[in-house]
């Protein structure tokens, strides 16, 4: 049984730091593509970052490209994002999810909320 699970948010003010992080088991991290999306209120989910158990590749959306960074420990078969110079806009539910390229495979986590207000 495949499970994640998030941690690490919270309320800070803009400019501030924070640190998810997603704890998986029944799977190994190195060998699924596994990222994290948010969904703001009123909004469609999106992707944030992710890791590709095709190449290895980072990939970051526009939003986040030079503030965001994921980042993965496999002997604690844990993945990170480390969030810097947060934003009001950066507001929302933090998910994490490992799926395969392929199909076959996509597990979600329950999510963790990041609150950025000033």
């Amino acid at each position: 049984q495949v499970q994640l699970v998030e941690s690490g948010g919270g309320l800070v003010q803009p400019g501030d730091s924070l640190r998810l992080s997603c704890v998986v088991s029944g799977v190994t991290v190195a060998a699924t593509t596994i990222g994290w999306f948010r969904q703001a209120p009123g909004k469609e989910r999106e992707g944030v970052s992710c890791i590709s158990e095709v190449d290895g590749n980072i990939y970051n959306a526009d939003s986040v490209r030079g503030r965001f960074g994921i980042s993965g420990d496999n002997a604690k078969n844990t993945v990170y994002l480390q969030m810097n110079s947060l934003k009001l806009e950066d507001t929302a539910v933090y998910y994490c999810r490992a799926w395969s390229t392929g199909g076959g495979r996509n597990y979600w986590g329950q999510g963790t909320q990041v609150t950025v207000s000033s």
